[in-house]
């Protein structure tokens, strides 16, 4: 399975989703600091599967519909900062669809998430970060689970790796940074938080019109993780 994961920057790269599909050619679309309203409901072979509302920088999953079937979504509004408070450019930070895999016959949880900004404290965005696993928790109980987005949490990312392990996630990085709009901000920002799969690399991809880069997951399934089948799936319901 491969996922790939962008912050738009306020939508300015949104022209460059047809381009990524096209050359990536993703299972999942995990978008942040997106337009909504101005998304189109394909992109090529890719279907919009959830978006958040109430968002000025909203975000939005595309899944290849040859490959899923859409069972369940859930947005969540977490824990504001003051950013938040005065300028409100976000209320929901986490959208998660759990998707049935058609050929594996199986469901997995996919998750875009964009935490609070740097203005924020990291504990701010540790309470961002658990809430919205429970939350996926509670959408796909016992399913394979991958969240991606913009954690922007640039410094002291090996204990946020720790807390998630103790929660019984992996937490990884890309294989190179992936922000560069400040000079003194540069880094891994985007990450990858994962349970029940393998995560074989994440790669970061080449920079376009946002600040920041995309980055592309590919996972395979941990073997006797959440695959037990349940009478009907997969038959379009």
């Amino acid at each position: 399975m491969k996922v790939l994961s962008y912050n738009l920057r306020k939508h300015r790269a949104a022209g460059e989703l047809e381009e990524l599909e096209d050359r990536y050619e993703p299972d999942v679309l995990c978008l942040q600091e997106a337009d909504v309203a101005a998304l189109p409901e394909r992109v090529d072979e890719m279907r919009l599967g959830a978006a958040t509302d109430r968002n000025r920088l909203g975000l939005a999953i595309y899944y290849r519909e040859n490959a899923f079937r859409l069972k369940d979504t859930v947005s969540l509004g977490l824990k504001r900062s003051l950013h938040d408070l005065v300028l409100r450019p976000a209320h929901e930070r986490v959208l998660g669809v759990q998707l049935h895999d058609i050929d594996a016959g199986r469901e997995v949880t996919v998750a875009s998430f964009h935490a609070a900004p740097l203005t924020a404290l990291n504990s701010l965005r540790r309470t961002q970060i658990r809430s919205a696993l429970e939350a996926l928790e509670r959408l796909g109980p016992g399913t394979p689970t991958l969240m991606v987005g913009d954690y922007n949490y640039p410094v002291f990312k090996e204990n946020l790796g720790e807390r998630m392990r103790r929660r019984g996630y992996d937490l990884s990085l890309s294989d190179a940074r992936t922000y560069m709009r400040y000079r003194f901000f540069r880094g891994h920002y985007d990450f990858v938080t994962s349970r029940g799969l393998s995560i074989d690399r994440v790669i970061t991809l080449p920079q376009g019109s946002s600040d920041h880069l995309p980055i592309l997951v590919t996972a395979e399934y941990r073997r006797g993780h959440g695959s037990q089948e349940t009478a009907g799936e997969g038959d379009g319901t």
